[in-house]
C-alpha cells in the first residue's frame, strides 16, 4: 500500500490488520518507485492529481501491473470523465478492458449519460454519527475500469438497475455492438429464470 501521507498510512495500517496483516506500506506518491504486482489498484487517487499528473500516472501503474491494474473513481460525471480518459489511454497502451466493458472498443457514452455502479456499505455507529446519518448503510457510488495484459471480455455489461414490469424484465446493456435495452418476458420462462436474479453491474 502506498501514501505519502504517515498519518494516512498509519491508518490504513490499524484498518488492515484484521484482514491484511502481511500488508506493507510504503511512503510515496503514485509517480515513485513502485515494485511490480500482480495486479494494481488506485482507488479514489486521481481526482487528487493535477490534471496534468493524470496521464503520467495512469501509465506508470500500468507499467507497475504484472497482470492487471483497477482503476476506481467516485461516480460522478467528473469520477466517470477520468475512467473513461484512463481507459482510452490503457487502450492504446494495449491493455484489454475486462470490466465493467467487455471490449476494447471506443465507449458508447454520450450526452449527460455516465457508467457507473453502486454498492451498499454498512455504517459503523461512529461512522453514522460523523454524518449524522439515521440509517446503518449507505451506497456508494463509484465508476470504475480494470484492465489486463490479455483479452478477457466477454457478455454484455447490465449498466442500471433492471426496469421490472408485468409483461417481463428489461436490461440497460453495453457489450461491443454499443448501447442497448433488452427485454426478457415472463412467458419465455426459461431464458427469464435464468436473467430474474440478475442486477446492477452483472453481466447479462
Amino acid at each position: 500500500m502506498l501514501d505519502r501521507n504517515p498519518a494516512l498510512r498509519e491508518l490504513a495500517r490499524v484498518l488492515a490488520e484484521a484482514g491484511l496483516p502481511r500488508s506493507e506500506f510504503l511512503s510515496g506518491d503514485l509517480l515513485s518507485p513502485k515494485p511490480q504486482a500482480d495486479l494494481v489498484v488506485a482507488s479514489y487517487v486521481l481526482a487528487e492529481l493535477r490534471e496534468d499528473r493524470v496521464a503520467e500516472a495512469v501509465a506508470d501503474l500500468w507499467t507497475s501491473a504484472g497482470m492487471g491494474l483497477a482503476l476506481v473513481e467516485p461516480g460522478t460525471p467528473a469520477g466517470f470523465a477520468r475512467i473513461r480518459a484512463a481507459r482510452t489511454a490503457l487502450i492504446a497502451a494495449g491493455a484489454h478492458v475486462a470490466a465493467p466493458c467487455t471490449h476494447d472498443k471506443a465507449c458508447p457514452m454520450s450526452g449527460d449519460d455516465w457508467c457507473h455502479f453502486s454498492q451498499r456499505l454498512p455504517r459503523s455507529r461512529d461512522h453514522m454519527l460523523l454524518k449524522d446519518a439515521q440509517v446503518p448503510f449507505e451506497d456508494e457510488r463509484y465508476c470504475y475500469v480494470v484492465v489486463t495484459r490479455k483479452k478477457a471480455g466477454v457478455g454484455a455489461r447490465i449498466l442500471a438497475p433492471p426496469l421490472e414490469e408485468k409483461p417481463g424484465l428489461t436490461f440497460k446493456l453495453c457489450d461491443e455492438s454499443g448501447l442497448r435495452a433488452q427485454f426478457v418476458a415472463r412467458r419465455d420462462k426459461d431464458e427469464y429464470r435464468r436473467v430474474r436474479k440478475l442486477g446492477w453491474g452483472d453481466l447479462f
